[in-house]
């Protein structure tokens, strides 16, 4: 097993003892103890429970510290402490098991291997002070189950004593849980928004929830905007799904620029604000629990409020749906303003009594995943003040990119059928509230209609109703520092997303973190082998409370989690950078090589209607079928390399260059990257691997422990893939025209990814057409014809 830690920074010994007096684990005359006295001292704070000295005694007795002694014994006998007996005991309190973790006689070697950090020793002895400085690192070590030591005792009671301090505490530059979560107060406004969204005549009002600490202490906030908060409309949703068995339209040619459909916003006159009816410091209105996020949890007791808002359009607010546009992101940005102290909001919807957040320092930083995470980037691109930092995770940066692509209607991995309307429609849940939906039923049904109209679904170009859910338009704007978290191996949202929003920032200068991991679409604040969560709390004590810990600097700019070895994550400068070294590869029969072919190779699209019908219900099967280049599935090319020679590794975008041409005046051409080779490969999906193992503070909400493990042994993995309509050749707004039979250049970027094949492996290139979990599925009679002699492929290459 192997433990990654890169929110651990560097601490002089003076600096250690402060600390250390700090959380009251050591005292001013601690520096003149004896090293075996001390270390029994320091275990007797740890045993938490065993507040008499003959339950020490039986505690330390359970415990080994060589292969002669167990703990008791040998701090009854002994004068001077071996560093193999703290190491020993150590990897007992961290929870590794001897014989299988360690061995008595080697616990150093151990160490190493799991990537422990062990003290700077003089000798076989711990002198006093090395003693200290070791438990000072192994407090700040994780355990085998995913947490920090000093975390590990908070949850079992530790900084309870602390909780009537009211202050706030911090141990190796990271904020200690000694708020009391279960005291925590909750309350509700709504927030009087900049705009009237619904039409009605007066300014949006918007719910937000808001579970902080019982302190005296000006405190930040994180807020997560979850459109999916305050509930969502799954079936009338189904009910929108667009069929997507439908024949790939010819789009007649355009000479249209970016001008002719760049969006511009206009400024509407909306209402006057509400009469304020006089203020108040107290909410009238609360909740027992919120629809929370396990990491807000996390930080509620190391001093940090969490807000909760769903935005327009949803139960208890005002407004319509608008998946993605202005009008969300001014949503979005209303509950900053008002935590930030620059905007109104009120008790209730009727009375209008407005309440200040006269708890809140001003500091905001927005967190969560998808929709939330697209939302926090959104915000980001407005500048608004009180928004120091975003969290982030696996976010759209344009949602043309989330529906679309190059010219083609591609729904999100695993939703066939789903757009923007639909979307809408699932989020729109003031429909759970009949009495309010009675009311602006038949408005909805027409915002409902605006947004399917301008998707249009008929050309899948991009338009003016794209561009204006194109956040990374607007990145000069950001003046906050962005962390960014995203998985290779999610095709919900793609990576592209990511990639793009990187080096959009990279080029304007912004202060910028990025982790990438082997997953799909998922959280990975809850790993074992990783320290997500201590990372996080160095930023965000960084960004939120001034806490000097060098965030910035001890962070590494990229961390990327290896596809090969389990429990691996390294750190680089940069990812995707025009820097890399290119390989090429060109087209043979069945081959990638370094040579050129002037052969022509054609496939047909069409299959048979029964293996059409079967293929459209059973996609993993057609995705087996695909790649498997063993398969009677004929309706693609297939090209693999020779057994690599030394380790191959793709990083950044792998551009595809076609000569192509179709036999009618319509086509797509999609493509995937292979890893070719018998092989057990890590899962995009993480094991459990303890249930409610993890918690944050003390009687506390629990999260489960995960990790990315090795799957069963498989002959291929998709490494990424792209998609392109043969009329978008130049651009995705512009229709090239296409005659049937004519051979064009086309040039086809496959997502961003960063992957590692292994030598004697084989990199494949499987082009195809109809993608049965992502393209329409036309089942049309089309034949595409690739000409060997300019078609190639080129990799970028991480040295």
């Amino acid at each position: 097993m192997k433990i990654n830690q890169f929110a651990t920074i560097p601490t002089n010994f003076d600096q250690q003892v402060k600390e250390l007096i700090n959380i009251r684990f050591i005292d001013e005359n601690s520096l003149s103890d004896n090293p075996i006295q001390l270390f029994r001292r320091l275990l007797q704070k740890t045993f938490i429970n065993m507040t008499g000295e003959s339950d020490l005694n039986e505690k330390l007795s359970t415990y080994q510290a060589n292969l002669e002694s167990d703990l008791k014994t040998y701090l009854d006998e002994n004068s001077e402490l071996d560093i193999n007996v703290f190491y020993n005991v150590s990897l007992q309190l961290l929870e590794f098991n001897p014989d299988v973790d360690f061995t008595f006689s080697k616990p150093l070697e151990a160490m190493k291997t799991i990537q422990l950090k062990i003290v700077d020793h003089q000798s076989q002895y711990l002198s006093t002070n090395e003693l200290i400085s070791a438990w000072y690192w192994l407090l700040t070590t994780h355990n085998k189950f995913g947490q920090m030591f000093i975390d590990k005792l908070a949850s079992q009671g530790y900084f309870v004593p602390f909780y009537n301090l009211d202050n706030y505490l911090y141990f190796n530059g990271k904020s200690m849980p000694v708020f009391d979560p279960n005291e925590a107060i909750r309350e509700i406004v709504y927030v009087e928004s900049n705009q009237d969204s619904d039409l009605d005549g007066k300014l949006d009002l918007l719910k937000v929830e808001i579970i902080r600490p019982k302190t005296s202490q000006k405190v930040p906030t994180l807020y997560t905007a979850s459109p999916y908060n305050q509930g969502t409309n799954d079936e009338t949703g189904d009910k929108l799904m667009h069929n997507v068995n439908i024949p790939l339209a010819h789009k007649e040619p355009t000479e249209t620029s970016y001008e002719d459909i760049e969006y511009k916003v206009t400024d509407a006159k909306l209402p006057a604000p509400r009469k304020i009816n006089g203020q108040t410091d107290i909410a009238t209105q609360t909740f027992s629990r919120e629809s929370s996020y396990t990491m807000n949890d996390y930080f509620l007791a190391r001093g940090f409020a969490v807000a909760y808002s769903a935005g327009i359009g949803t139960k208890d607010s005002d407004g319509f749906r608008t998946t993605g546009d202005k009008e969300e992101t001014i949503s979005t940005i209303a509950t900053i303003e008002w935590l930030a102290g620059n905007r109104v909001a009120f008790t209730n919807r009727t009375d209008n009594i407005a309440i200040e957040a006269n708890w809140s320092n001003h500091k905001v930083a927005m967190t969560g995943r998808s929709y939330l995470g697209t939302l926090a980037t959104a915000a980001a691109t407005t500048g608004v003040e009180g928004l120091e930092t975003i969290i982030s995770e696996a976010a759209i940066s344009s949602w043309y990119d989330y529906y679309r692509e190059n010219g083609l209607v591609i729904a999100p991995g695993g939703f066939p059928g789903e757009d923007a309307d639909v979307l809408a429609e699932e989020t729109f849940s003031r429909r759970l509230q009949p009495g309010d939906f009675l009311k602006i039923k038949n408005n909805w049904e027409n915002q409902l209609q605006s947004i399917t109209d301008g998707q249009d679904r008929l050309t899948g170009n991009y338009n003016e109703f794209w561009d204006a859910r194109n956040y990374r338009k607007d990145l000069k704007n950001i003046k906050a520092d962005v962390f960014m978290v995203h998985g290779l191996n999610d095709w919900n949202v793609k990576p592209t997303q990511v990639e793009k929003l990187y080096q959009g920032l990279n080029q304007l200068g912004i202060k910028s973190k990025l982790i990438l991991h082997q997953g799909e679409h998922i959280y990975i604040n809850n790993f074992q082998s990783f320290d997500y969560t201590d990372i996080i709390n160095l930023w965000l004590s960084n960004k939120l409370l001034e806490q000097q810990n060098n965030a910035q600097e001890v962070l590494p700019p990229v961390i990327i989690q290896d596809n090969v070895k389990p429990e691996t994550w390294n750190k680089f400068d940069s990812w995707a950078s025009d820097k890399n070294e290119i390989k090429n590869f060109y087209l043979q029969p069945d081959k990638l090589s370094s040579e050129k072919s002037s052969e022509v190779l054609s496939f047909n699209d069409q299959l048979p209607s029964e293996k059409f019908d079967f293929y459209t219900k059973n996609i993993a099967t057609w995705q087996n079928d695909l790649i498997n280049s063993g398969s009677n599935y004929n309706n693609r090319l297939v090209f693999k390399t020779d057994p690599l020679k030394e380790d191959l590794v793709i990083d950044g975008n792998v551009n595809i260059s076609l000569e192509v041409s179709s036999s009618e005046n319509v086509g797509l051409i999609s493509a995937q990257l292979m890893d070719y080779g018998e092989a057990r490969r890590l899962n995009i999906t993480p094991s459990l691997i303890a249930k409610n193992r993890l918690s944050g503070a003390y009687n506390w909400r629990e999260d489960d422990l995960r990790e990315f493990t090795l799957g069963k042994t498989a002959k291929y993995k998709m490494i990424t893939k792209g998609h392109i309509n043969l009329q978008n050749r130049k651009n995705s707004f512009k229709n090239d025209e296409l005659n049937a039979g004519k051979r064009y250049q086309i040039s086809l970027q496959l997502q961003p990814t960063m992957y590692r094949i292994p030598k004697g492996r084989q990199l494949g290139l499987v082009i195809y057409a109809t993608d049965f979990g992502m393209t329409v599925r036309g089942n049309q009679d089309i034949t595409y014809s690739i000409s060997l002699n300019n078609s190639s492929i080129s990799i970028p290459i991480h040295k």
